[in-house]
């Protein structure tokens, strides 16, 4: 903790500044102080990312991907300002140290205590997981010993599962020594590469050393694809679990549910002496601004006594961020769970922003409260939901004319919407189904949308095409035609797909699939009917590499094809999800 600077301001928002926590990539954190005297840990977002526009939209990125995650293992969100500079989020302060600083000044922990941390941590992904993300930065200096167990931080390079995009081409994520080899080798990033970072962070919990060694970057991430790990000294059973979460094949990791049952802890690790005995080594922090001043955290008149009113009357870009007055709680799962939602109960969020500091003293994390559930309407399986204006998009974002929209959305992110045919038979024959969807948005009206054969809309499966319709509900209602709303489908095979020859392979799609190009919704709106697609025909795919391929036939990979609706801003890759549907193709 260091003092304030003499160019730090005395206060952000409705917040009186006490002390600097610390510096990232992205910003400078603050401790600060609410009106109602409650501690948290402010980011504000450096100058030159705000100038830089590819930057900002970067930030913003990262913000919505963790959008979902409100779990006991992350410092909740308290606050945020992002519509103007400053950009600025807030979350509770957590006392504690870093996992890497704990065991840099007191040592490795003993088997026993090893064993609880490997018990939570693996919960704590397994938590963020069930929200549709993962880490892809877990590390020593991104946990923290907090007395009540560890929290993750630093969301700063996560991803929401329907987001990739954020890393550049070239580049793989994450941190050497604990960025997973197939990370490393083709940028493959999933649930399984935060197994791998979880073995390499118990590696050195339980060693007090770095998991594949020191030195230069391209010696550490040599050592990652092509050697051991290095647990000696580590009880057999714990090295073990280890080195099988640090798997080269991803495939051969275990799942973090397997992980927590392998640990078999009897009792919290908060109970733990040596646990207790480290995350008691917090530092001393000031409870308010006299407390500041006098141990010579902040000069002497550089704020005023008393914080400011709340909210705040002046100073650019401030809007008190919502805080949900319910959250569920989702109990943990494996690397692959996802939140479900039916079609008949699609849940839109309203708008959400989250990122974490990227200091090993909090973490910030935001979820906007849950709009109302969107009510079935009549017709083959229309439904939908969303607020009451029509003229602003749900990401807050101008869908003008003057906006330029492009002709196709680019397939650079991963995708974990999923559709699955009822398992009820006579649902099952009608073609109804549901669809697992994860951090959808709300359109400004109600969207309705189906996907049925294209050569008999009364009929169950589709055969060789399907026809997708969408509209939003009381767009002839508009007195005046309403600003353009551009929708981009995106078409999902059951499987992965070999490019060169079309065919499927074992692995589930991952990815956006082929989609079409952008329409406006509201091109209808006198009349109010739907915009009709057919697949493939109107579908192509689009990599983030310029090629264009055409969409394969749905006989290439009977099953349950997925189709995602999407609002598209300004550029190919801005692009966010606002509704979820499927059909079935069936096996002859």
């Amino acid at each position: 903790m260091d003092a304030l600077k003499d160019r730090d301001p005395a206060h952000i928002g409705a917040y009186t500044l006490l002390a600097r926590l610390g510096a990232g990539g992205m910003g400078q954190v603050y401790l600060a102080r609410s009106p109602g005297g409650r501690l948290v840990a402010i980011k504000v977002i450096r100058d030159e990312i705000t100038d830089h526009p590819e930057a900002l939209a970067r930030f913003r990125r990262e913000v919505e991907t963790v959008r979902a995650v409100r779990s006991a293992y992350t410092a909740n969100l308290i606050d945020a300002s992002l519509e103007a500079a400053p950009y600025w989020l807030a979350t509770e302060y957590v006392s504690g140290p870093t996992l890497s600083r704990a065991v840099g000044e007191r040592g490795a922990f003993p088997p026993d205590s090893a064993r609880r941390l490997f018990a939570a941590l693996a919960e704590a992904l397994a938590s963020v997981h069930g929200y549709g993300v993962t880490h892809r930065d877990l590390k020593p200096q991104n946990v923290i010993l907090s007395p009540q167990g560890p929290l993750l931080i630093d969301f700063g390079i996560a991803r929401g599962a329907a987001d990739t995009a954020l890393t550049q081409t070239g580049l793989a994520p994450g941190t050497p020594g604990y960025t997973a080899p197939e990370v490393l080798i083709s940028n493959q990033v999933g649930a399984a590469a935060d197994v791998f970072a979880l073995g390499a962070t118990l590696a050195y919990a339980a060693t007090g050393r770095p998991p594949f060694g020191s030195g230069p970057t391209h010696a550490v991430s040599y050592r990652v694809v092509h050697e051991d790990i290095d647990v000696e000294g580590v009880v057999p059973e714990l090295a073990a679990l280890i080195r099988e979460c640090v798997a080269k094949d991803p495939v051969q990791r275990p799942g973090l549910d397997a992980v927590v049952a392998r640990c078999a802890v009897s009792s919290a690790l908060a109970e733990d002496p040596f646990y207790g005995r480290l995350s008691g080594d917090a530092e001393a922090v000031p409870q308010d601004l006299g407390a500041a001043v006098a141990a010579g955290l902040v000069p002497p008149g550089h704020g005023a006594p008393t914080p400011p009113a709340y909210p705040p009357t002046a100073g650019p870009g401030y809007v008190p961020t919502a805080v949900p007055a319910y959250v569920p709680t989702l109990a943990p799962s494996a690397p692959t769970a996802v939140p479900e939602s039916g079609r008949s109960r699609r849940t839109p969020w309203i708008v959400a922003l989250a990122v974490a500091v990227v200091v090993g003293t909090a973490s910030a994390v935001t979820l906007r409260m849950l709009d109302g559930q969107g009510e079935e309407d009549g017709g083959s399986r229309a439904q939908g939901g969303g607020s009451s204006s029509a003229s602003s998009s749900p990401s807050g974002k101008d869908t003008s004319a003057s906006v330029k929209v492009p002709d196709h959305i680019v397939n650079n992110r991963r995708s974990v919407d999923n559709w699955t045919l009822s398992e009820d038979p006579s649902q099952a024959a009608a073609g109804h189904g549901e669809c697992r969807q994860v951090g959808a948005v709300s359109a400004p009206l109600e969207l309705q949308y189906s996907a049925v054969d294209a050569d008999d809309v009364d009929g169950g499966n589709v055969r060789q095409r399907a026809k997708i319709s969408f509209r939003f509900k009381y767009a002839d209602a508009q007195t005046e035609k309403p600003d353009p709303y551009y929708v981009s489908v995106g078409v999902k095979s059951p499987h992965d797909i070999d490019l060169d020859t079309g065919t499927p392979n074992k692995s589930p799609n991952l990815g956006v699939g082929y989609t079409s190009k952008p329409q406006d919704i509201f091109k209808r709106w006198k009349d109010g009917g739907f915009v009709d697609l057919v697949y493939p025909d109107d579908f192509q795919g689009h990599s983030a590499d310029g090629d264009t391929y055409e969409a394969i036939p749905v006989t290439n990979d009977p099953g349950d094809w997925t189709v995602v609706f999407y609002h598209v801003n300004g550029s190919p890759t801005d692009y966010e999800s606002i509704g979820c549907d499927g059909f079935h193709v069936g096996s002859s």
